[in-house]
């Protein structure tokens, strides 16, 4: 079947990211909302995250498709809409396309380019299958154009990608997938649960360096979006669990005084300052049902690992 990729918004920079950027760098405490990490380069690392031995939610939520795979399909059930939520190289939800055999797939992303490049690869792979490719930031709005089927969608966010959001932003996204489920639509998300902070520092800050280098290649993108002049030299990379917040978060620190600038304003930078780039929230169980449930949804059934690090959710929508 021919994979469009429809790309909304296009990836040239436009007014509403420029101030979304703008404000950010130049709050109290500077941030960069994570969406800015998947550039083509960033996709790419992320990629080389998930094999790091340290970095365990893929590997785990992989363990739990694989030996409950089949449940998974039965609850879920066949021949739906199947809608992957930051797709990035699909490889998760080709996985379980022999499971769940979807009428028609729908592969969302913000990195536009990275995703086409994976939807022409999987359609050799599944040429019977009907896909859509849509390069597209959902964070804040989000709405399913017409060639996506009505029937049966299936919103699939695996990864625990939920957890980069606050819990009140992440009700707030859950709201607007509902909305767009219909009557007999669902859920099938991955959430990290939480465990013990030596396992979490070791997985957001890795030996090799890769998350320090996906972290840090976020200032090339600013660069190229803002026109800016940050020096990646000049950053060095900080990933921990905050307890008290019970979040992991990333940070790029500057290693000496600095002055950046960029298109419509600039910064000076201290030596020890800090831009915060990345949260990533772990969950009880319970707290991971009761958020699915207060935004429209009803958890039928969960699956986790022998050591309940990670919990894969299958979540009707309530009528």
């Amino acid at each position: 079947m021919h994979i469009s990729c429809t790309e909304a918004p296009p990836r040239a920079p436009n007014a509403h990211v420029a101030g979304e950027l703008h404000a950010g760098l130049a709050a109290p405490q500077a941030w960069i909302a994570p969406k800015f990490l998947y550039d083509a380069l960033g996709s790419k690392l992320f990629e080389a995250i998930c094999e790091l031995p340290e970095y365990y939610p893929t590997r785990v939520e992989a363990a739990i498709f694989a030996r409950h795979g089949a449940e998974i399909a039965r609850a879920a059930g066949s021949g739906a809409t199947l809608v992957d939520l930051g797709a990035g190289n699909c490889a998760k939800a080709a996985a379980l396309f022999p499971l769940l055999a979807p009428a028609q797939y729908v592969a969302v992303d913000i990195s536009a380019e990275f995703l086409c490049d994976a939807l022409a690869r999987l359609r050799q792979r599944f040429p019977r299958i009907a896909m859509e490719g849509l390069g597209m930031d959902f964070s804040s709005r989000f709405e399913l154009p017409p060639q996506v089927r009505a029937a049966r969608r299936l919103f699939f966010y695996p990864g625990s990608s939920i957890g980069n959001f606050t819990p009140d932003e992440a009700q707030g996204l859950l709201r607007r997938l509902r909305a767009q489920c219909g009557s007999d639509g669902g859920l099938l998300i991955g959430i990290d649960l939480a465990k013990d902070k030596a396992v979490l520092d070791a997985a957001y800050d890795d030996a090799l360096g890769v998350t320090a280098a996906f972290n840090l290649n976020v200032l090339r993108h600013v660069n190229r979006l803002l026109d800016a002049d940050f020096d990646i030299r000049a950053w060095r990379h900080h990933g921990f669990y905050h307890a008290a917040q019970g979040r992991v978060e990333m940070h790029l620190e500057a290693v000496r005084r600095q002055e950046v600038r960029w298109n419509g304003g600039g910064r000076v930078f201290e030596a020890g300052d800090r831009i915060h780039t990345e949260n990533s929230y772990k969950y009880q169980q319970a707290d991971a049902i009761a958020l699915l449930e207060r935004s429209g949804f009803e958890a039928t059934q969960v699956w986790t690992d022998p050591q309940r690090w990670f919990a894969v959710i299958h979540a009707q929508a309530n009528g």
